[in-house]
């Protein structure tokens, strides 16, 4: 499942068939003939070529991660999924389960279909959780990495079932992190603002959404979420742009929906303010206009009333709703920033330390 996203990003994810590993490194010697009275010469085999070792590296990621990843099909749509314990517990896109509530997923390797409910879902991060109603024995949960480990130029496989092909694989580098994006809204698309994301050049397709981005020490490094698309080609992807949601996030949501069935704690910045775009005499989009305060929140501790438009949050300009979010997805809760506002027409600041989005 993987749902359209403008120049920053479509939702996706993809993963590969397993392989076995193997190291080789041999090396035989016997006498060379040459002149009477030189030195005997020995001769060895060639080492195992780097080309080989990276090979060997990539099967044994894809034998050590990819019985973890699962298909999930709900109704007649499909996306993929991680196992995150061994009581069944599978971690997946909230755009993946979207209204579903029952689904069905299929494990590595074997045809056979397994029943699962939904645990609970948080739209906001565009993460779930859903459970087989039998885990079957054997079941092998996915090692998570450290998000602060991530660095550009790793390595990294995609796995998932891209266009329903189960248990694929592809792969490509760590291209950027630090990355906030915005899916759109519609469709299974909650329209979620994700922070901290990280970019990857493997291949992520339709149907890879909810699957595993890993690195080659086998670890869980982010669930594939989006891939970017190109308005100018009518949405068609753009190749080798895809974005997933960093692993601190999923561990920190997903054990929060397996022990409470909600998210208390989003770890999310927010003013405390229901807002909306503001427009100028053209019409033009303009900054984001307070419309409500939060009594006790970050902006009314700060000053900010309704009827204020926010045009800037530090240095980065905010001209519309959506700039005003996914600025502050790139944000934590405790930080202080400066707040550029526009009242009666005058332009005034406010020194703010942004509080926790609440959940629901």
């Amino acid at each position: 499942m993987l749902a359209p996203v403008a120049v920053t990003a479509a939702l996706a994810l993809a993963g590969c068939s397993s392989g076995s590993s193997s190291s080789a490194s041999s090396s035989s010697s016997s006498p060379a003939s040459g002149a009477s009275g030189s030195g005997t010469k020995q001769a060895s085999s060639p080492p195992t070529s780097s080309g080989n070792q990276l090979q060997d590296a990539y099967q044994k990621v894809i034998a050590d991660v990819l019985p973890s990843v699962v298909q999930i099909t709900t109704g007649d749509s499909l996306g993929s999924g991680i196992v995150y314990d061994n009581k069944g517990d599978i971690v997946t896109n909230a755009h993946v389960v979207g209204t579903a509530t029952t689904f069905t997923v299929t494990l590595a390797n074997t045809s056979k279909s397994l029943d699962a409910s939904l645990v609970a879902s948080y739209p906001d991060s565009d993460l779930a959780v859903i459970r087989l109603a039998s885990p079957p024995s054997g079941l092998k949960p996915a090692t998570f990495g450290d998000s602060g480990k991530v660095e550009l130029g790793q390595i990294t496989l995609a796995m998932g079932s891209p266009l329903g092909l189960s248990s694929s694989v592809t792969q490509g580098i760590v291209s950027a992190t630090g990355r906030t994006v915005s899916e759109p809204q519609g469709g299974s698309s909650p329209g979620a603002t994700i922070g901290n994301m990280v970019q990857t050049s493997a291949a992520i397709n339709p149907g890879n959404s909810g699957g595993a981005l890993v690195n080659l020490d086998s670890q869980v490094i982010g669930i594939n979420t989006l891939a970017a698309t190109e308005p100018e080609a009518n949405g068609a992807a753009a190749p080798g742009i895809g974005f997933a949601i960093p692993a601190s996030t999923i561990t920190n949501i997903t054990d929060q929906l397996i022990k409470q069935g909600k998210v208390t704690n989003s770890g999310r910045a927010a003013l405390g303010i229901t807002a909306r775009t503001s427009f100028n005499q053209q019409f033009q989009p303009a900054g984001a206009v307070i419309v409500a305060v939060s009594p006790g929140g970050a902006a009314a501790s700060a000053g900010l009333q309704a009827g204020d438009v926010i045009t800037k949050i530090g240095d980065t300009p905010v001209d519309s709703l959506n700039a005003l979010t996914t600025t502050l997805a790139s944000l934590t809760p405790g930080s202080k920033v400066t707040v550029t506002y526009t009242r009666d027409g005058n332009t005034q600041t406010a020194d703010v330390t942004l509080g926790q989005l609440a959940t629901p």
